[in-house]
């Protein structure tokens, strides 16, 4: 599925254009310099590829659904 990343004064902000839904990560599992597994406040769990360099935000990314 992709999303959209982009850095808020609160943090992460996931979008996710197809379903309309934005959400704030609350947690991460991190796999390398970015990625591995968000945790959303709407309790979805997304899957992002371990990158080896911080990407510049707002980025757009295929992102893997392990739990809604």
């Amino acid at each position: 599925m992709k999303v959209t990343v982009r850095e808020t004064p609160k943090g992460l902000n996931i979008y996710v254009p197809k379903k309309d839904i934005e959400a704030h990560v609350i947690k991460i599992e991190q796999a390398g310099a970015w990625g591995g597994v968000f945790e959303l406040d709407n309790g979805w769990v997304l899957e992002f590829p371990a990158l080896e360099e911080t990407p510049k935000l707002p980025a757009t990314f295929e992102a893997k659904v392990l739990s809604k």
